[in-house]
């Protein structure tokens, strides 16, 4: 029985050459829309990079961060290199910087980086003693400098010396010099360093600073790595800032920058910006002691301009430190004790058998001080709150303020706008709420003082059992010993002495920021430096962004970049269309008769019409 089975061919001739007309039509069709679609995307993706500012680029981000990790390259002739010597009281330092050429835009700083070494790691050396160790000596400055000088110029290129800016800044230690021995030691520097270095160095790059620059440069430095001084990114929390204009004071809306607490063993210090103008009346001859705490100054190269024209309160309170607070109590407590031996028979604390009950120790724990020749005995009850309140007598808030509002021991404070405000913590701050209780971060009252209570009122026989455990890695034995008192002393300075409230919540506390040491000569470098980029604006080289090292020698412009797209956009439609042509129409089969249609194969079919014939016949 004869079957008919389906073929591609089985369709009139008709219907299929229609079909594969429009088949080629499609293909040809897709091959265009798919080229014109990929050309659209480049051409979006082209205008988004050309028309979004540098500023705005992410990547300029990235970079920075990479580059802070990177090994410097010193054969690149577009960077330019910086040497601080910072001269303490313990030891003194040298920092090596380096920056690209400027972008050509007067309100963007220099880009300022710490260099590093072929083992990537920070070009930073450090000596002992103090510089101030040497006024008795002070023509042997220069020579006592000298292995710090070598350092820095064996890392620098020869070729930059000329133009690599040296600046010597003592702090402390000179500090407390008499004004003779510390010119003697400066002048030794001024005249020998120039003989032995090709530096960029003047008289006036070697100086004792006070503690107010010292200050506005921890300031500079932290708001700087934060990127605070970056005023074109729309998603910063902005401040409304009071500066001075041509035809008098302006309002500009710009980034708001972080205020930062510092607490070491000896001071406390607190710097912030003040947004807005503060007036005086020169009523008070204490007026010019406040207007001396508030520090102005314009970092950007052009000082008509005023996006980083800045005001910032700035002071140190000696005796407010950690240590110090703890030692100025103790005194007291043996004052008021040796007091009392005249109105009471056995005061407390004469005697080991009953010792004077201490709210800033642990529980149980035992101690003795000795002052002025006189001792007492000491026994820790762990109570967090009464020792906040003994220690707020240290504060000196009833001390008269001769210019308000005041922090406290009569020292003038600008009102801080709590609402849009940002502080970061360091030292002290951050050793009471990590090494111990491992809360370094963001500041939260109520849940420090619930850890700080727990911990006082810990015996001090299960602290140390809790030490001798290795629970406390962060932490040694005068830590835990005064751990109680500290916490209760920062919380009694922010809240008491400086006008925090208790619900404060844009505290933070920290050791780093963004994982780096930052020192206040980042900020002296920054601001002495300032000029600089006016030099290369005036010659027209700058430098939009610095690439990263990967791609440094191979760095194209997206110009090239789009046309090298479209060519070979272009060269695959060319192939495209020559693959087709080089195919060419193929010839249409017969059609057979629909006889062929009839049986499964048309030699059956002419077979059986020869032998019905041949019946016939």
């Amino acid at each position: 029985m004869a079957r008919w089975k389906p073929t591609c061919l089985h369709l009139p001739a008709s219907w299929h050459i229609n079909l594969r007309l429009t088949t080629s039509n499609v293909r040809r069709t897709a091959c265009l829309f798919f080229a014109l679609t990929l050309i659209g995307l480049i051409l979006i993706f082209y205008l988004e990079v050309e028309m979004t500012p540098v500023m705005h680029d992410p990547l300029n981000d990235l970079i920075n961060k990479y580059e802070l990790l990177e090994v410097t390259d010193t054969k690149d002739e577009n960077l330019y290199y910086g040497v601080v010597i910072d001269a303490g009281s313990s030891g003194t330092r040298v920092y090596v910087y380096f920056w690209p050429r400027h972008i050509g835009d007067t309100n963007r700083l220099l880009r300022i980086h710490q260099m590093r070494d072929k083992r990537r790691k920070p070009v930073v050396m450090k000596i002992k003693p103090g510089l101030a160790t040497l006024a008795s000596s002070p023509s042997e400055a220069s020579d006592y400098l000298k292995p710090l000088l070598d350092y820095a110029a064996s890392h620098i290129p020869s070729a930059k010396h000329p133009e690599s800016p040296l600046y010597i800044l003592a702090t402390a230690g000179m500090r407390m010099l008499p004004l003779s021995q510390q010119e003697a030691i400066l002048q030794d520097l001024k005249t020998d360093i120039p003989k032995d270095y090709n530096f960029l160095f003047s008289d006036t790059q070697v100086e004792v600073i006070s503690g107010k620059q010292e200050g506005v440069y921890a300031w500079i430095g932290i708001n700087y790595v934060l990127g605070r001084f970056d005023h074109a990114n729309d998603n910063d929390a902005m401040v409304e800032v009071d500066v001075a204009g041509e035809n008098g004071p302006v309002s500009v809306l710009r980034t708001r920058t972080v205020g930062i607490l510092d607490m070491g063993g000896g001071s406390a210090q607190i710097a912030f910006e003040v947004p807005h103008t503060v007036s005086f009346d020169g009523s008070d001859p204490q007026e010019d002691v406040a207007k001396g705490m508030l520090a102005e100054f314009n970092l950007g190269c052009d000082v008509h301009k005023t996006e980083h024209l800045y005001r910032v309160y700035v002071t140190t309170f000696l005796g407010y430190g950690g240590n110090a607070a703890r030692t100025r109590y103790e005194k007291a407590l043996v004052n008021t004790t040796f007091s009392n031996t005249k109105s009471t028979a056995n005061p407390p604390g004469l005697k080991e058998d009953s010792p004077y009950l201490d709210p800033c120790l642990p529980v149980h724990m035992q101690d003795k001080i000795t002052h002025g020749g006189h001792t007492i005995y000491m026994k820790g009850t762990g109570d967090y709150k009464q020792c906040q309140s003994s220690l707020v007598p240290l504060m000196n808030l009833t001390v008269p303020c001769p210019k308000q509002p005041c922090s406290f021991n009569g020292v003038f404070q600008p009102e801080i706008e709590f609402r849009n405000s940002e502080f970061y913590g360091f030292s002290e701050y951050w050793y009471c709420m990590e090494d111990v209780l491992r809360m370094g971060g963001m500041y939260e009252y109520v849940k420090f003082e619930k850890a700080a209570k727990d911990y006082c009122a810990t015996r001090w026989s299960l602290i140390q059992e809790h030490q001798d455990k290795g629970l406390y890695t962060k932490a040694d034995a005068h830590r835990l010993k005064y751990q109680c008192f500290k916490s209760a002393w920062i919380t009694t300075v922010l809240h008491k002495g400086f006008g925090f409230p208790e619900n404060y919540k844009y505290l933070r506390t920290a050791s780093l920021i963004q994982d780096k040491e930052v020192q206040w000569t980042l900020g002296a470098i920054l601001h002495r430096t300032r000029f600089f980029p006016l030099r290369e604006i005036q010659l027209g080289v700058f430098q939009k962004q610095v690439p990263p090292p990967w791609v440094h020698a191979s760095q194209v412009s997206n110009q090239y970049i789009l046309i090298s797209c479209f060519v070979v956009v272009c060269i695959f439609i060319f192939l495209y269309l020559r693959w087709l042509r080089v195919l060419g129409p193929r010839p249409l089969p017969r059609v057979p008769t629909m006889a062929y249609f009839m049986t499964d194969e048309g030699q059956i079919q002419e077979g059986i019409q020869e032998t019905g014939a041949v019946l016939l016949s």
